[in-house]
């Protein structure tokens, strides 16, 4: 490691070196230290959970440890018996595991998503999981965390994807529908997180009719509800007449979007909600008439200011464009590497299932 300070000015040679701590296993995460996984991709004794997506929230561990919304969101997806045992961390609580010390804070990703502190004697490492500095109305903002090695995301790490502001582009969306009333407008969003974000988003912008939802979004929708996120009224697309359903908005996964589902709809217009919507050619691919640029990851200019704002002075880089943001990273006098962690992806990949749970 060489002579690289930490914040309390200590070398890491003087202490334990943070690839002790934390290390890239193929099961995920590992902190050897603390006796548990971050975000494991297989069954493990014991596994910290940023947050209820599926490429980071799996079943099958012995033991789970993380916030409350996360744990309620994997008993959804997965039933009750989703682990051996589980236990709720709320943010800023801070618990021994081992011969370290972990404290949960707000990644504002989605609904319960958590950065995960881990401190061995003076070191801190942050591992963010899936963030976003952007507003969102329905999720704990997040908190930029003072660290000496910050493990971030990278999903939308190149210079290209700059989201811009997510209620602008709600008010396409409302212009559109108000263009083509005899038109269905049908929004392709992710389950967890997105779909209600952009409810939201609606409702803000002065949106107060009923908006319509695919089977599978009930469930996590109707969680949101119960921990007081106001989204108005909602209704089932299942049991409404086509005729009835023109001029309406109505929230799918992304996978429905594309089926014969669709077929309910009058004329639908299909538009999708995601970061990668900046891709023309990407719009083009999924045959989305109208693209909604919105993420729930932070863009280029969103992860190269927490980068700095943590204080960090090693950034290690994981799922996404990573070779671009740890040249960034390198150009700013920042030690900084790849992790290689596999089987993290597009929420996306997981929608598939639930989507095909419920027809409507």
């Amino acid at each position: 490691m060489g002579q690289v300070k930490n914040r309390f000015g200590a070398t890491y040679i003087d202490e334990m070196r943070p690839q002790d701590i934390l290390m890239p296993v193929p099961a995920g995460l590992c902190c050897k230290p603390g006796g548990f996984h971050i975000d494991p991709v297989r069954p493990v004794e014991r596994a910290v959970i940023t947050h209820g997506h599926s490429d980071h929230a799996r079943p099958g561990h012995d033991a789970v440890l993380a916030t409350q919304e996360t744990l309620d969101m994997m008993r959804l997806r997965y039933g009750d018996g989703f682990a051996g045992s589980t236990q709720a961390i709320a943010y800023g609580e801070e618990i021994r595991l081992g011969d370290v010390r972990v404290k949960f804070h707000p990644a504002g990703h989605v609904l319960g998503s958590a950065q995960i502190a881990v401190t061995c004697k003076d070191t801190c490492i942050v591992a963010s999981g899936d963030y976003k500095d952007a507003r969102d109305p329905t999720c704990t903002p997040f908190e930029v965390v003072p660290c000496d090695v910050f493990i971030t995301e990278a999903t939308f790490g190149l210079p290209v994807f700059r989201h811009g502001d997510a209620g602008e582009e709600v008010k396409k969306l409302l212009a559109s529908a108000k263009l083509f009333p005899e038109r269905a407008h049908l929004v392709g969003a992710y389950s967890l997180g997105k779909a209600q974000r952009v409810i939201a988003l609606l409702r803000e912008a002065g949106y107060d009719a009923p908006i319509y939802l695919h089977g599978a979004m009930e469930t996590i929708t109707q969680y949101y509800q119960s921990r007081g996120i106001e989204l108005g009224e909602l209704r089932a697309v299942q049991g409404t007449r086509k005729a009835d359903l023109a001029g309406t908005i109505t929230l799918a996964p992304p996978s429905a979007t594309s089926d014969l589902w669709t077929r309910r709809f009058p004329d639908p217009v299909t538009a999708f909600a995601s970061g990668w919507m900046r891709v023309r050619a990407r719009a083009r691919q999924r045959g989305v008439e109208l693209p909604l640029v919105i993420s729930d990851h932070a863009d280029w200019d969103g992860l190269t200011a927490t980068i700095a704002a943590t204080g960090a002075g090693e950034i290690w880089v994981t799922h996404g464009q990573e070779d671009a943001l740890v040249h960034w990273c390198k150009s700013k006098g920042l030690a900084a590497r790849p992790l290689d962690l596999v089987g993290y992806g597009d929420e996306d990949e997981g929608e598939a299932a639930a989507a095909g749970e419920a027809e409507a």
